[in-house]
């Protein structure tokens, strides 16, 4: 395992480390040597930064809600056809996954089966659910869809869905189909243009 450059701040190369290895290898798993030794740092370096493994936990789900809703961002604003905003979900999600955040899965659905209630790092999973309803239920009510929530609803359904088979495409690379991301889009299209068939009733 090739040690972080020395020349990149500590406290990134921390997060740099402990995002890969997190994501990888699952947060249970990875001990805080192999963090240290991934950023090249001491123990007493770490401290200085995070308060333990619980904090470097908090700290990668926040840097990966922010970097994951800037690229969001980022593609809903060069959306403008109310049904193409509706699936900006799915065109930011190969966006992210083409920068390397979503090769094996949502590292948020992922750290959700490992957390206990009150980890300092829920907060984030939070955040990054609440993000998701309320901007595709916003996304839908703007397009005038018959029923926002049920439309929002079946659109994180389907991501949830791509996300869990690229966990599992990661470990059984010989399941037949096409990009799991490709046919979730596919059905979102589907979904949206019946929700949009007829006039939002307000």
């Amino acid at each position: 395992m090739t040690p972080a450059p020395a020349s990149r701040p500590a406290r990134q190369r921390l997060l740099d480390a402990a995002g890969r290895l997190f994501y990888e290898s699952g947060i249970a798993a990875t001990g805080v040597d192999a963090i240290l030794g991934r950023a090249g740092v001491s123990p007493a370096t770490m401290y200085a930064h995070f308060a333990g493994k619980d904090g470097l936990v908090a700290a990668y789900l926040q840097q990966r809600h922010e970097e994951w809703r800037q690229t969001w961002d980022e593609v809903l604003a060069e959306r403008h056809d109310p049904g193409d905003r509706l699936l900006s979900l799915f065109d930011a999600v190969a966006r992210y996954r083409e920068r390397g955040g979503n090769q094996r899965g949502c590292g948020f659905l992922a750290a959700a089966t490992e957390l206990p209630p009150g980890h300092p790092g829920q907060q984030w999973l939070d955040a990054d659910s609440q993000l998701l309803t309320d901007r595709l239920r916003d996304l839908a009510d703007q397009a005038g869809a018959r029923d926002p929530g049920d439309l929002a609803a079946t659109l994180l359904l389907l991501y949830d869905g791509a996300l869990s088979r690229f966990a599992r495409a990661a470990t059984t690379p010989e399941l037949p189909g096409d990009d799991p991301l490709v046919r979730a889009r596919r059905l979102a299209g589907e979904q949206v243009r019946s929700a949009l068939a007829s006039p939002h009733p307000g």
